[in-house]
């Protein structure tokens, strides 16, 4: 008996041992691009995950260029359904007793038609999504974040939005609700010409201290591409209080 209840606590430990901890700040880049999408992300514990999506026929497939379709991968399919049962299996989390997740949906055709079928399929998986009303948001396992072809103007009129916005440099200072815009995501040659060779200018420092300053005052979050995707990188935008780090790798 003794023997059987030392093994059963070490199998117990070993699962412990092997569970993903939620890494908060940690962005999937690209994560379609990996061999098993959204898994290859979990199992690291990232938070956050991208998916690049086309309008194909009323369905929303998952690629970054049009000529990179392929049938069976569409947002459904790689996405919202495997989170959807993983947020039943953990009781309402996609990490047990986790954070709240955000998948970056990045429209790469049409805004509207597509915003209309995004909203239409998600409107399917309120149970594990942050809902967005005129008078608040109900918060869920899974943020929906709207990036790339988008009409920010529409999203703001509804009474009930099932994705928020993402946004850019010219909101740094606007005055729209962090319930719709919750994240700015920039290009880091916005901000400066700097290409991270060499210690860090002073005044590309101060830039992007401002930036953090400015994101942070409207109760945002901030993230930059188009960085190299290296651990040092990662380190300064950490140390910077930048909110959230994308990697490919």
């Amino acid at each position: 008996m003794i023997r059987f209840t030392l093994l059963f606590l070490a199998s117990v430990l070993g699962v412990l041992a092997a569970a993903p901890v939620p890494l908060p700040r940690a962005h999937a880049h690209n994560d379609y691009e990996h061999a098993r999408p959204l898994w290859e992300a979990l199992d690291r514990g990232f938070c956050s995950i991208e998916a690049d999506v086309w309008l194909v026929d009323g369905t929303l497939m998952v690629a970054h260029d049009r000529k990179d379709l392929m049938i069976g991968r569409s947002l459904e399919g790689l996405y919202l359904n495997p989170l959807l049962a993983r947020v039943r299996e953990n009781r309402g989390r996609v990490y047990p007793g986790g954070p709240s997740i955000t998948l970056l949906v990045d429209i790469k055709s049409a805004a509207d038609p597509t915003y209309g079928a995004l909203h239409t399929l998600l409107s399917r998986y309120v149970e594990m999504l942050t809902v967005f009303r005129v008078d608040g948001r109900q918060p869920g396992a899974v943020t929906v974040v709207v990036s790339g072809n988008r009409n920010e103007a529409a999203m703001a009129a509804q009474q009930v939005r099932f994705a928020a916005l993402d946004g850019r440099k010219d909101h740094l200072d606007a005055e729209a609700p962090a319930d719709l815009i919750p994240w700015i995501s920039e290009n880091w040659k916005q901000l400066s010409p700097w290409d991270w060779n060499g210690p860090m200018p002073d005044s590309v420092r101060g830039a992007l201290q401002d930036w953090v300053s400015r994101t942070h005052a409207r109760g945002r979050k901030l993230r930059f591409w188009n960085v190299p995707d290296r651990p040092d990188v990662w380190g300064t935008l950490l140390d910077a209080g930048v909110d959230v780090i994308g990697t490919d790798n």
